[in-house]
């Protein structure tokens, strides 16, 4: 069988390593083809055959212009980088393969020296097709939202479902956040939102876009963390033909958003250089599609959101000074859930109510000891979190009209394993009963929740819930069945 290396007469120790490196370069999900110094091809690997749709054994040992008739010295890569000796990272290429499907890759192409003497070239391609089609899919859908009309008019706030009534909360650091909000909503001026991850900045996003006389004009969003730099650009700017091998004349999301709101979640993810190009466009408001030569006006407000503060982002070179500067003419803090607990009892009537009507049910609320937990507890998820514990909770509600702890989800009773504990210890110990409820009653729903919250952590096995409330396996198993807990 056709190995993917060339391989001479190589024996002992150095062929034992040459058979190390290929098995590891067979294995990486990335294309890797390797010439000499003649143009000659002496590795290529599977993925890369896979990529190309040729053969190893028609591409190995022979003249790279001779094996892809199509290339020229030129239009390859490698043999510009095996002339020139400088590397070309990072270029996106759009071909037909020998099967005639279009492929999208980016490839980085480096010179490979030996004592400062050129000896090959490398190149390195990552199948980014899939990717692609998404992005093009997101441009396609942020159009068609855009261009939808009612009577001739543009639909009030497209794309947008939050407005500044959505943002639920009293406690003073939320309430200073919605100020902010509502002013910033005046102007056109660029804003910089932050807070942790699940915090609900795009509700504040949106509610500025929709309060501002922007509100009837497009709002076009990008998550700047969910592709790869080299697609990011040219969504954001798009593409003119002849940009790159494949490129088409194509609008990007600046274009799209004209005249409206353009929002960059994740700013923070976006590489520095990609950063610059975004600077001068706010700075000058033009943009250029790539690989044009010619300028685009644009009239946009930009609103960034970061999960990290400004200040900690620059001094880990994740986010320029000057765009900061730049963006953040109004920057608005999103504070965490711990940081207002007051709020978490309105996060759960309203996620209770919510899930009511979609689950069908008719959940009163969350009795004592969850609202202990649920105050004590430090939320690193924010409100998304709470959402989703109270979602997957009232999920596991039968017949009951309150969440109790037995009625939790698994992941969180683990992450918060010491407070129930704490809260449950608690409630031994108290005196107080609910109202109208007996002695016998609060004990067994005290037992029950006990029960399942040790089955939750131990993920339903019965012999280590056993263990851990100090019973029999026999005893648990009939504590189980006479409570129809199953």
């Amino acid at each position: 069988m056709e190995t993917a290396v060339c391989k001479k007469s190589i024996q002992g120790e150095v062929w034992q390593q040459l058979n190390v490196y290929e098995a590891i370069l067979q294995k990486l999900d990335v294309g890797i083809h390797v010439i000499d110094s003649t143009g000659t091809t002496i590795f290529y690997n599977d993925t890369m055959s896979k990529l190309e749709c040729c053969d190893a054994a028609e591409i190995l040992g022979r003249n790279l212009l001779n094996a892809m008739t199509h290339l020229t010295a030129e239009t390859s890569t490698l043999l510009t980088v095996l002339r020139t000796g400088k590397a070309l990272p990072d270029r996106q290429q759009k071909y037909i393969n020998t099967r005639g499907k279009q492929i999208v890759t980016v490839n980085s192409t480096f010179p490979l020296f030996v004592d400062d003497k050129i000896i090959g070239a490398l190149e390195i391609a990552k199948d980014i097709t899939y990717i692609e089609s998404l992005a093009n899919e997101i441009v396609n859908l942020q159009e068609n939202l855009i261009k939808r009309k009612k009577g001739g008019k543009v639909l009030h706030h497209p794309n947008t479902r939050y407005t500044i009534d959505s943002i639920l909360g009293e406690s003073p650091l939320l309430k200073v956040a919605v100020n902010f909000a509502e002013r910033a909503a005046r102007t056109s001026s660029n804003v910089l939102i932050f807070g942790e991850t699940g915090t609900g900045k795009e509700l504040f996003v949106q509610s500025i876009h929709n309060l501002s006389p922007r509100k009837q004009h497009p709002f076009v969003a990008v998550n700047c963390a969910a592709l790869p730099e080299q697609l990011l650009e040219g969504l954001l700017f798009g593409t003119a033909k002849g940009g790159f091998t494949g490129a088409i004349d194509r609008a990007g999301l600046f274009e799209q958003a004209n005249g409206g709101t353009l929002l960059l979640d994740e700013l923070n993810s976006m590489n520095m250089e990609l950063q610059a190009k975004l600077l001068r466009a706010l700075q000058e408001n033009v943009i250029r599609r790539v690989g044009a030569a010619n300028e685009i006006p644009i009239n946009i407000r930009v609103i960034a959101t970061m999960n990290v503060e400004p200040s900690l982002a620059i001094e880990q070179k994740k986010l320029r000074e000057d765009l900061y500067y730049r963006l953040g003419v109004v920057t608005i803090r999103i504070p965490a859930l711990r940081e207002r607990r007051s709020d978490i009892a309105i996060y759960t009537r309203a996620f209770i109510k919510n899930y009511n009507k979609t689950l069908s049910l008719n959940i009163k609320g969350i009795d004592k000891a969850v609202e202990d937990i649920f105050l004590r507890y430090s939320w690193p998820g924010n409100v998304r979190e709470l959402q989703h514990v109270i979602e997957g909770a009232m999920n596991l509600v039968t017949d009951d009209e309150y969440i109790r702890i037995g009625h939790l989800p698994m992941l969180f009773c683990s992450n918060s394993n010491k407070l129930i504990k704490q809260v449950q210890d608690e409630a031994e110990q108290s005196v107080v009963l609910d109202a109208g409820l007996s002695l016998g009653n609060k004990r067994k729903l005290m037992e029950i929740d006990i029960i399942a919250a040790a089955l939750a952590e131990t993920g339903g096995n019965i012999t280590r819930a056993a263990c851990r409330l100090g019973l029999t396996r026999q005893v648990l198993q009939y504590k189980i069945k006479k409570y129809k807990m199953k």
